[in-house]
């Protein structure tokens, strides 16, 4: 049995897109199964340093997928590629 994808929201507090992606994301593991990990970059210096100006970004085991916006369609293509 195949492990479950790894998938990292990296987001803030107060950022609208974040709250979208992180809707979308939600949405998505009723219909498909991954893990699903949120990290605020706030949290530490380095992932603020990083990710400041990108964020929401998503990786799936730990491949950077999207930056500001996930297409739905499109993470799921990249999910079962993966």
């Amino acid at each position: 049995m195949a492990a479950k994808p790894q998938v990292i929201l990296y987001s803030r507090k107060g950022c609208h897109l974040c709250d979208v992606a992180k809707q979308s994301l939600h949405k998505l593991s009723r219909s498909v199964e991954f893990n699903l990990q949120e990290v605020d970059i706030d949290s530490d210096p380095d992932l603020r340093s990083r990710f400041n100006e990108e964020v929401p970004v998503v990786f799936i085991n730990g491949t950077k997928a999207f930056k500001y916006q996930v297409s739905e369609s499109e993470f799921l293509r990249k999910l079962s590629a993966r």
